[in-house]
């Protein structure tokens, strides 16, 4: 299970290449030389994602400074020059470093992603979802969510919808399973708006899973 943290994702680690990213993502930026030396093809294709996500920006890149550091430098459309991680928005370096995780070219067979809806936009998340379903070629991809936009992007296949019983054990709802929902969306309504309309009978506190091979 991923537990980014965005003040390690600022981190200025020792160069060199490593394959994988951490679970708090302090070492994105050995990574992204990883992929730079690698995979470069790759590497372009999240850089891509990204700004396709994220219009407004321009390049993203690593230099190596006179202690032997990586440094991560973003630069913004509008602007010449980049600013170092410390200096970018909380949401671009999380939804970097999920694409990173994403687009590994040797995936694990698990990822997981635990609420991607904290430090991003909501309509970043609606393209995390399907970046998350296009993973599940080989891997399978568990997200944790409360946010409803996530959820719109869903299948109703895709999700288990988890609460609280009244014995204290965790309970499980299939929205796939429920007619209201399937009659619902014929009529043009969106999951996460069903969740949040309380469709799937859920009582509070309420919580959405996207996953693979469910």
């Amino acid at each position: 299970m991923s537990y980014l943290n965005i003040e390690d994702e600022r981190s200025v680690p020792m160069a060199g290449p490593q394959e994988r990213l951490s679970k708090s993502g302090d070492n994105l930026t050995n990574v992204l030389q990883y992929l730079k030396e690698r995979y470069p093809a790759r590497l372009t294709q999240i850089v891509d994602e990204l700004k396709a996500a994220i219009p407004t920006l321009g390049e993203v890149e690593y230099r190596t400074s006179p202690d032997g550091r990586l440094v991560l430098l973003v630069r913004d459309e509008q602007f010449s020059e980049p600013v170092l991680a410390r200096y970018v928005s909380d949401g671009t370096l999380k939804m970097l470093s999920y694409l990173v995780v994403l687009a590994d070219p040797d995936p694990a067979p698990f990822i997981g992603i635990e609420e991607p809806e904290n430090f991003l936009y909501p309509s970043l998340l609606p393209g995390l979802a399907e970046r998350c379903r296009s993973a599940t070629q080989n891997s399978q991809v568990l997200v944790t969510t409360h946010s409803t936009e996530f959820v719109d992007a869903c299948k109703p296949s895709e999700v288990l919808a988890l609460y609280r019983g009244e014995d204290g054990y965790t309970k499980v709802i299939r929205p796939s399973e429920l007619p209201v929902v399937e009659s619902m969306m014929e009529q043009g309504a969106q999951l996460g708006w069903l969740w949040e309309a309380q469709y799937f009978n859920l009582p509070e506190p309420r919580v959405g899973f996207l996953a693979d091979g469910v």
